[in-house]
């Protein structure tokens, strides 16, 4: 079976937020890494080159594919950041109606601006996906 493509690093994340051209950005970023350390108790670490996750997360799907994710993290792209919870955000539509501004797939949120979103709901979100994960076992 194949190897996941995304696995943690002992690249720098200090570096890899240097390089962030976008002064709010890389604000948002180090925002971002302070809520979810918080919430994980788990230090940012590089998931390939350009995902910042915390903690880690092993899955098992019935096909007997497994492998391991982060239990939250996110990465700055050209046009946004993605936030990645990895439970089925389609179930949580009244905190995603909270949430403000954002546009979103099964398990990945996309903002401009942490401003342009609620941040309680955002933590609430992190925290519930987080806690389910854990409870989880292998999924």
């Amino acid at each position: 079976m194949a190897e996941n493509k995304t696995q943690p690093t002992d690249a720098s994340v200090e570096e890899f937020l240097a390089v962030i051209e976008d002064d709010q950005v890389r604000e948002d970023c180090l925002a971002l890494i302070d809520i979810m350390q918080a919430i994980t108790k788990s230090p940012p670490v590089m998931w390939g080159s350009s995902i910042i996750g915390f903690g880690t997360h092993h899955y098992k799907y019935a096909s007997g594919r497994e492998g391991d994710t982060p239990l939250t993290g996110f990465s700055p792209r050209k046009k946004n950041i993605s936030l990645y919870v990895m439970d089925c955000l389609d179930a949580k539509t009244d905190l995603l109606e909270k949430l403000g501004k954002v546009k979103h797939g099964k398990s990945c949120i996309y903002v401009k601006r942490l401003e342009d979103i609620h941040l309680p709901t955002l933590k609430k979100m992190i925290r519930q996906s987080v806690k389910e994960l854990k409870s989880s076992g292998m999924k």
